[in-house]
């Protein structure tokens, strides 16, 4: 096992993949019960798309973790779950098999442009500046979940952000795993991040926020596995509808935008604090990576849970130390017992995840430094992807707006031989992106 995750050759051991491993499926359990309550809202089963949600997470990150050999978890995305509720009833008539064959669809694309070597081409065409900028985005983006979950930031309807009720619940909890987790880091503890989520946990009890799980055993329900194959109530097939109708393929195009670039942002995030990031700013096995993530797109759909994608909480596992795929492993079996154990899992507040989310967002903020702030065709679009990705709460939005002001200030300099070809498709794809989406 050494040897084949090269655990000791990249200075790690088993304990601390272990330990990484259940940072990561902590941070990302949340998913166990808020993917099948959105998905409800299309029609989906709660107790198909607990177990979908679970095998699908389980299954893709444990080959994420013998494949790529990097510390990346994944689950449904959210995000992309939510377009999924909507679309069922605005443009699928309510059919979600249908629904999920638009993300079946997606997948299979994606995975055709990863094996034709096109989307690491435009990852490679990206200018150092830019990466830096996604990574920083994304820590603000992680710090913005984290206290988002403890309700620290929220809308109050006059505003679009401000600051939450600090008599709440959840606020005085995810305070309480901020302080406890910066105390465990300041005291150089093993598994710092891990252990303020323990904390967290216990504290909600006395809140009210760690409610006693109602039982203790789930059976899986395995009804919306091969979704795309199964049809309505007209005998239609959900595949063969998509195929047939031109809005469900747009649809698709938009999904995969979003999918396409999300993983890319991610990875750079992860990859940051697992140490697997060169110094121009590409991810080390990105093509593996790349390769896995796609056939996860479709997987998701096949299941019935929707898009499964890399998980940016996957950050706060290779901060704690994670540093191989034997830590993806580990977490991927964790959420396939969870599949039996949901009732349990579920009980994890969002809130305990609070303090090793913005932990994390703290870390990345250093990669700001390698921005070249004085030159506007590098600071200016660096600082949209930065500002994007929190405000538009999503990675791919984000990336998007600094991609298309990168050529805009290029043409606008005089400077647009700094212009790879393919940071020009995908200028254009995101600004297609944008007018159908």
């Amino acid at each position: 096992m050494d040897s084949f995750f090269k655990v000791s050759q990249r200075g790690s051991s088993t304990g601390q993949e272990v330990r990484a491993g259940l940072t990561t499926f902590l941070a990302m359990s949340y998913i166990i019960a808020l993917n099948p309550l959105i998905l409800s809202n299309a029609g989906v089963p709660i107790s198909a798309t607990i177990t979908s949600t679970c095998f699908g997470a389980g299954i893709m990150t444990i080959l994420m973790g013998i494949f790529a050999n990097r510390p990346l978890a994944l689950a449904s995305g959210l995000g992309i779950n939510s377009m999924i509720a909507v679309a069922t009833t605005t443009l699928c008539n309510g059919d979600w098999h249908a629904a999920m064959g638009v993300i079946f669809v997606e997948g299979v694309v994606i995975l055709v442009l990863v094996l034709c070597g096109l989307r690491q081409a435009i990852m490679d065409a990206i200018p150092i500046s830019l990466r830096h900028g996604i990574s920083v985005g994304l820590g603000l983006f992680i710090a913005m979940i984290g206290l988002a979950n403890a309700g620290i930031i929220t809308g109050d309807g006059s505003t679009i952000l401000a600051l939450g009720k600090v008599t709440s619940p959840a606020f005085i909890l995810g305070v309480i795993s901020i302080v406890a987790t910066i105390v465990f880091v300041a005291l150089r503890l093993r598994g710092a991040l891990l252990l303020g989520i323990i904390v967290a946990v216990i504290c909600g009890i006395p809140l009210g926020l760690t409610q006693a799980p109602q039982g203790m055993l789930s059976l899986p329900d395995f009804s919306s596995f091969g979704a795309p194959f199964q049809a309505d109530a007209n005998g239609t097939i959900g595949l063969l509808k998509v195929m047939t109708t031109p809005t469900l393929l747009v649809l698709a195009f938009s999904l995969m935008m979003s999918d396409f670039f999300d993983t890319m942002g991610t990875a750079m995030a992860v990859a940051k604090q697992g140490d697997f990031l060169e110094e121009d700013g590409s991810v080390k096995d990105m093509c593996t990576i790349l390769i896995v993530d796609s056939c996860a797109a479709w997987v998701g759909g096949l299941l019935g849970a929707s898009s499964v994608t890399t998980f940016v909480e996957s950050a706060s596992g290779a901060a704690d130390g994670g540093r191989t795929g034997l830590s993806s492993v580990f977490a991927g079996v964790l959420f396939l017992i969870a599949a039996f154990f949901a009732p349990v899992i579920a009980v994890i507040p969002g809130a305990a995840t609070c303090g090793a989310l913005v932990y994390v967002g703290y870390l990345m903020l250093s990669e700001a430094l390698e921005i070249q702030w004085n030159d506007l065709l590098e600071g200016l679009p660096s600082f949209l992807i930065i500002a994007g990705i929190p405000m538009t709460y999503s990675i791919s939005s984000g990336i998007g707006l600094g991609f298309i002001a990168y050529v805009v200030v290029a043409v606008a300099t005089g400077q647009v031989r700094k212009v790879k070809p393919l940071m020009w498709v995908a200028a254009l794809a995101f600004l297609i992106y944008f007018l159908v989406s």
